[in-house]
């Protein structure tokens, strides 16, 4: 969930939000025998436990050669001479940490800073509202703001009605093939990583924009749009199924009932609440009908088809039960008080109003039914990503994903299939496993140093110590001074710039 009508900070002064005497700049790989024997730009990482997050082993007692942006070797080393030694005894390294389903908020002075104290070095945003998303990574990507590395999606594709109000939100709305082909090419011409579908779409647009994407060198991703079934969807072609939504009418006894009742859902333009209101006791239905039988089915589907599922669990945490989701008072300090009266909006006008007591108390159990649900996604071997949504209420940029670790470990998973779910699933995903998702040389240093064990308890992930992204090393004292610098910036007055980040639900009408 995100709202479309947040106020956003100006952006400051170019280079604002590059943090001062970082370790490397970007370079060509080194080889680890040139680099032995010609040290230059060398910083070791000494005495470390290095996590596997694919097999779980912890190989202690490790040096971690980094060199310009790349890993040049792990092992039993020694220090080369004129290396920078960070002794780092009794502290755990694994992969930098991606959110595969983010929407940032509008200042780089606030959600890059925050995304990287809180070791993401990834993030895939999940829809290109505002062209300083594509701009932010671009300069990221060139080294002058210091910030995760940015997938950037396309505006949101949508069906007639649409269920965002365009004139608070961009969104392209499509009811034709003529005009799906024509969106997409309109997307790929303002920059897009990919193609964000959404949940309205009709069959003909939804097969256009696929068919138009696969010709343009795009792929999609997106919402289970709910004029196809999961398996439509995977068989498709897109990459990538978001919140549970879709995938739990798929798998009932009583699928082709639900799917007459979502065929029936009635919409006007922009009224988003009225979707869910229609969806809920249409979700309650399949809850209540789960068969093993028809999860086999369509979750081999998936697996085979190798379509990622980002169940989003801290998204629909918060709108399954918004009677018992507040602010974290310890991380309220990181949103202005404009964001936090929008999510106040959202959770007080669009959720909890006019419901019955029969009604809570369903949403309450299928918050319950979600986390089984993503228990059984898990056993079939389905391949499941880390994201948050971020822009529901009362999730902070960062600091989500550790809600959502804990979320995948609450719903079944292993810490070491949590910490999977958040490297090296992203980096197959993305097409960059040969440079992310785990500690190995060649691989680009995008690590995060904890001061304990995640695999003993995914909460040791928040332990944070040191960030390296692409061979910068954030020390402890910088990552104090960049939250720092992020609590004064939320307190500055608004302005009119705004990103209109478009996540999962609701809007704010205009002031």
């Amino acid at each position: 969930m995100n709202s479309s009508r947040r106020q956003f900070l100006a952006r400051t002064a170019a280079g604002a939000a590059v943090l001062a005497g970082g370790t490397f700049a970007t370079g060509a790989t080194t080889s680890s025998a040139s680099a032995l024997t010609k040290p230059r730009n060398i910083t070791a990482l000494t005495n470390v436990t290095v996590i596997d997050v694919a097999t779980g082993r912890r190989d202690r007692h490790q040096t971690v050669l980094i060199s310009d942006e790349r890993i040049i070797g792990v092992g039993r080393l020694p220090v080369p001479r004129g290396a920078v030694e960070l002794d780092l005894t009794g502290k755990y390294v694994i992969p930098g940490l991606a959110d595969m389903h983010a929407h940032s908020l509008g200042d780089e002075r606030v959600s890059p800073p925050l995304y990287l104290a809180n070791g993401l070095t990834t993030i895939r945003e999940m829809a290109g509202t505002d062209p300083r998303l594509y701009g932010w990574r671009d300069q990221i990507e060139a080294g002058t703001l210091l910030g995760p590395r940015m997938v950037v999606g396309s505006q949101i594709i949508d069906g007639d009605p649409t269920l965002w109000d365009p004139n608070l939100l961009k969104v392209l709305v499509v009811d034709d093939e003529a005009g799906a082909r024509a969106a997409v090419r309109q997307v790929k011409s303002e920059g897009a990583d990919f193609v964000k579908v959404y949940s309205r779409l009709s069959v003909t647009a939804y097969r256009a924009i696929v068919d138009e994407a696969r010709k343009l060198g795009l792929t999609v991703h997106g919402h289970g749009p709910d004029s196809l079934t999961s398996k439509e969807v995977s068989n498709a072609g897109q990459r990538s199924i978001e919140h549970i939504h879709s995938l739990g009418l798929a798998v009932s006894t009583r699928e082709a009932e639900v799917r007459r009742m979502v065929r029936e859902i009635s919409v006007q333009t922009g009224d988003y609440n009225a979707w869910f209101r229609q969806m809920h006791p249409i979700e309650w239905i399949a809850a209540n009908s789960f068969s093993r039988s028809r999860a086999a089915d369509v979750f081999g589907t998936l697996r085979r088809n190798r379509t990622r599922v980002t169940p989003t669990l801290t998204m629909h945490r918060v709108l399954d039960m918004p009677d018992y989701t507040a602010m974290d008072s310890a991380l309220a300090k990181y949103m202005s008080a404009d964001e936090l009266d929008v999510y106040d909006y959202a959770l007080n006008t669009l959720y909890k109003p006019n419901r019955t007591a029969e009604e809570i108390s369903h949403q309450r159990e299928m918050w319950a039914w979600r986390q089984r649900f993503v228990r059984e996604l898990f056993a079939y071997d389905v391949p499941i990503m880390a994201g948050t949504d971020t822009g529901t209420p009362y999730s902070v940029p960062g600091f989500a994903l550790h809600d959502e670790l804990e979320h995948l470990v609450g719903a079944g998973a292993t810490p070491r299939r949590a910490l999977y779910a958040a490297t090296a699933e992203p980096a197959k995903f993305l097409g960059m496993s040969a440079d992310l998702g785990s500690v190995e040389p060649r691989k680009i240093a995008d690590l995060v140093v904890l001061d304990a064990d995640p695999l003993t308890d995914i909460r040791n992930t928040r332990k944070i110590h040191t960030v390296v992204t692409r061979g910068r090393v954030i020390s402890p004292a910088q990552r104090r001074q960049m939250l720092a610098d992020v609590e004064a910036a939320v307190k500055e007055p608004p302005t009119v710039a705004t990103i209109a980040a478009g996540g999962c639900c609701g809007s704010r009408p205009a002031n």
